[in-house]
């Protein structure tokens, strides 16, 4: 085995780190939960926005080309449907995260309000 790549030894136990708790108030799990019920209803918003962006997907492709088959109906929603939800969801999640407190937990600053 070459120097420059020695395997660790394992033969004692690994040492525990303590870390700091995080102490959360009840108004900050009240922001979160809040924070929560509004993604949720939005995310219910966007289930029917992207299923109405499929209809009008499809009523659009059958007015063009006339005839729709199967693999294209089954293509569009996955397509369209999916890239919809993905990317209402990645959004909301930008939101939530933000109103909810845990972009302020990852920084490490203290709430300023």
């Amino acid at each position: 085995m070459p120097r420059h790549d020695p395997i660790p030894p394992y033969d004692r136990p690994r040492e525990r780190v303590e870390r700091p708790v995080a102490h959360v108030t009840p108004e900050q799990l009240a922001r979160a939960a809040e924070a929560w019920a509004r993604y949720k209803r939005l995310m219910k918003w966007m289930v029917l926005v992207a299923a109405a962006t499929v209809l009008l997907a499809l009523a659009w492709l059958r007015a063009e080309t006339g005839e729709l088959r199967l693999h294209m109906v089954i293509a569009t929603i996955a397509g369209v449907g999916l890239s919809v939800l993905v990317g209402t969801g990645l959004m909301g999640l930008v939101f939530l995260s933000n109103t909810s407190g845990h972009d302020d937990a990852a920084s490490g600053r203290k709430d300023q309000e």
